[in-house]
């Protein structure tokens, strides 16, 4: 891939929609991973690093390193970043139903944190009249592997058309830190989260399989064989993709109207 033309294309991208939106800059949740390292970087270059504010958001089971590279990337990239507590925040949602602590296990509340960090995302816009910068890439979205109206919600998204080995190479590309783009993939959401352990595969051979699936149009068979994996684990992955529809899909209403 040209990761030149991709740089120039996003840059282009981010400085026509941001500018025809009237806005004064961006904002974006910063995690210490590679899509937020890379888009911030991205959203530097094309608005200017006084136009971009990185919102770091961390809760008492946010690794300590994650926060630290976060902090280093908008240390190096030059633009202003504020750490964010939000253990408060959760507390005072979870708290509010008691009648539901004992339903409320590590993905429900993972979710919690999610939405509470756009809320906090889009307060910081709304206040300073700027847009919420998402960070997801093309490989979350397929695999819905984001939070319906959390990560999942934003006003743009520079590096969505990207899957996630793409987004690795141009964070080379563009210069970060080794320890940026080759840290294991983890939403974050409790300790020890990582995405292989949830998803079953590294992203290497997820990007694999949705590429031959959605670019190269490949039959499960064919996919497997060129993957070099089960078919049955080849459809497990693809299965998620079917699953998750529902948060890509536009929202659901009757035609009321005759």
């Amino acid at each position: 891939m040209d990761y030149g033309k991709i740089v120039n294309k996003a840059l282009d991208f981010i400085r026509e929609y941001v500018s025809s939106s009237g806005v004064g800059g961006a904002v974006l949740g910063l995690s210490g991973g590679v899509d937020s390292s890379v888009t911030a970087t991205l959203l530097a270059k094309a608005l200017g690093r006084e136009k971009v504010l990185a919102l770091i958001m961390p809760h008492k089971e946010t690794s300590k390193r994650d926060v630290e590279d976060a902090i280093e990337v908008a240390r190096l990239l030059g633009i202003p970043c504020r750490v964010i507590n939000i253990d408060d925040c959760i507390k005072s949602i979870t708290t509010s139903s008691p009648w539901l602590t004992k339903l409320t296990d590590k993905v429900v509340r993972g979710n919690i944190i999610a939405r509470i960090r756009m809320v906090i995302l889009y307060y910081h816009a709304n206040a300073l009249k700027r847009l919420v910068a998402g960070t997801s890439d093309r490989s979350e979205y397929l695999l819905g592997y984001f939070t319906k109206y959390g990560d999942g919600a934003a006003d743009f998204f520079p590096i969505l058309d990207l899957y996630k080995t793409q987004v690795r190479m141009l964070a080379k590309y563009l210069g970060l830190p080794r320890k940026i783009y080759e840290k294991p993939s983890s939403p974050g959401l409790w300790k020890g989260h990582l995405a292989v352990e949830e998803l079953g595969f590294d992203y290497d051979v997820i990007d694999q399989i949705l590429y031959g699936y959605f670019e190269k149009k490949l039959t499960l068979n064919k996919l497997a064989k060129e993957v070099g994996l089960r078919a049955v684990d080849v459809k497990a992955i693809l299965e998620r993709v079917k699953k998750t529809e529902h948060k890509r899909a536009p929202l659901p209403y009757p035609k009321l109207r005759f």
